[in-house]
């Protein structure tokens, strides 16, 4: 392939939404791939993610990450196979890691890729299990939150990409009970069925303290937060003595239009000597090499079960994108690009 003659479908951000984006902030367009330079590879993507935290980049406001620029294709993780290299260690026919997403074809820095061994697991699971989803869960239950042997832990968006694999590293790392929140008997069915949680709550059914008090009387000594809200609200009360909360996200507030009140029983993690601590994946990336080393046999084997919910063809990244942000859905949300010239 010469890269000269490369014309690349992407997507890009065209405005900025107030509340909840549309398919009237993205557009799709075709653009020249300049060829690779010195120490530079293209990428044909095969596979691209998308996630919540993107919905903050839409925003033209100061955060841990840089906002998309307007008129620009947008960034994601991404994986995909080399078709011109002029970098010794990503040669052509390798399959790497990459943020380039939201385009068919990509240009960048070897130095800003990463070699995926498919022998491993399949190239879409780095996007997953094996990637930045699977190492926030990692980090989140052996750092940032740590669980301990008998604990009682609690994960919101239990059935979501980080959610599901948290759950089940939970009860690997020793805990002892394991509750999982979802949206709908579907999901929450899910989890005790397939991810083994032992107790699931429909957060659409309301009263969510009501429902984590009656399937942990005893309180909770872990909570992984992606939500916040009532969530951590509910966390919070059920909260034992010295527990620990990791801090995620909090994809209940990233649609407002106005600041969300704080939790008005914040002086819980006071009484109880709770550790509330954020969490950025950014500084958590060392943990990579060991996080792959001991996930990759339990996808194996089995015993770490996952589930993506896959959306064919860039032009419908926009809508994978939404449907994340609405719940829609069950373990890894996935873009699987469709190549015009394949």
């Amino acid at each position: 392939m010469t890269a000269s003659a490369v014309r690349s479908r992407e997507i890009r951000l065209v405005s900025r939404p107030s509340g909840e984006p549309g398919p009237e902030n993205f557009e799709s367009v075709v653009s020249e791939v300049p060829e690779p330079d010195e120490g530079q590879i293209l990428v044909r993507n095969t596979w691209m993610s998308v996630d919540p935290y993107m919905r903050g980049r839409m925003n033209d406001a100061p955060s841990y990450i840089p906002p998309f620029e307007l008129g620009t294709a947008l960034e994601g993780s991404a994986v995909g196979t080399v078709v011109a290299s002029r970098a010794g260690g990503a040669p052509v026919g390798s399959t790497v890691s990459h943020f380039l997403g939201w385009r068919e074809y990509a240009v960048l820095d070897a130095a800003a890729a990463t070699v995926v061994d498919t022998r491993l697991a399949p190239a879409e699971a780095y996007l997953g299990p094996l990637g930045i989803t699977g190492l926030s869960a990692y980090a989140a239950l052996t750092r940032t939150a740590p669980v301990r042997e008998d604990d009682t832990v609690f994960i919101s968006s239990a059935a979501g990409a980080v959610g599901s694999v948290a759950g089940q590293l939970a009860r690997k790392l020793g805990a002892a009970r394991v509750i999982g929140s979802a949206g709908g008997p579907d999901k929450t069915r899910k989890l005790l069925e397939r991810f083994g949680f032992d107790a699931a709550i429909d957060y659409r059914e309301g009263d969510l303290a009501g429902q984590l008090a009656r399937v942990a009387p005893d309180g909770i000594d872990v909570y992984l937060d992606s939500v916040a809200g009532d969530h951590l609200v509910a966390a919070l009360d059920a909260m034992r003595l010295d527990g620990r909360i990791a801090m995620v996200g909090a994809i209940s507030t990233y649609n407002a239009t106005a600041p969300m009140p704080g939790p008005h029983n914040l002086f819980r993690a006071a009484s109880r000597q709770v550790t509330l601590r954020g969490m950025l994946v950014d500084f958590h990336l060392d943990l990579f090499p060991e996080w792959i080393e001991t996930a990759a046999p339990w996808l194996a084997d089995g015993s770490l079960r996952t589930e993506s919910t896959v959306v064919d063809g860039l032009d419908r990244a926009p809508e994978a994108f939404l449907g994340v942000l609405r719940g829609a859905n069950t373990g890894k949300m996935l873009v699987r690009l469709v190549h015009q010239d394949a």
